[in-house]
């Protein structure tokens, strides 16, 4: 697909750093103000649905979003860990792993909702500062797969 932004192989710093990149895959520790913590995993051939991979593909993409989603258990501490797979507005496979809590911007909601409330900074502190340990608990799990 011309111009789709995951399709990329590189992402500014802006937008967050890449923790692991594999033949199919990879993962980013999305640069959120609001959500310190929050990955994605991205499939990087361009398809739109899970249901365009083959059997062994799905069970790849989906071992990788269950140890993003422990890693982020494990170093952030959070209440909940949403997961989600939209593509509405980015039509490229992509699985979005957030911690949740329950002072975060726009809890009760989902991150898309308007901001509920205000996390007080020196929380959000302390959650960017944990955040700096996800990349290497998360390749830490990678590499116990195989």
């Amino acid at each position: 697909m011309k111009n789709c932004v995951l399709c990329a192989d590189t992402i500014k710093p802006e937008e967050g750093e890449l923790i692991w990149r594999g033949d199919d895959c990879r993962i980013v520790l999305v640069n959120d103000p609001y959500l310190p913590g929050f990955c994605r995993v991205i499939w990087n051939r361009h398809v739109s649905e899970m249901s365009e991979l083959t059997f062994g593909e799905r069970d790849v993409l989906m071992s990788l979003v269950f140890v993003v989603e422990e890693a982020v258990r494990y170093v952030m501490r959070p209440a909940k860990v949403n997961l989600a797979s939209l593509g509405n507005q980015v039509p490229h496979l992509h699985w979005h792993v957030i911690p949740r809590y329950l002072d975060d911007a726009f809890f009760p909601g989902s991150i898309w909702s308007a901001r509920a409330q205000q996390t007080p900074e020196a929380i959000l502190e302390v959650r960017k500062r944990q955040a700096r340990d996800l990349p290497a608990a998360i390749r830490a799990a990678i590499s116990q797969l195989h």
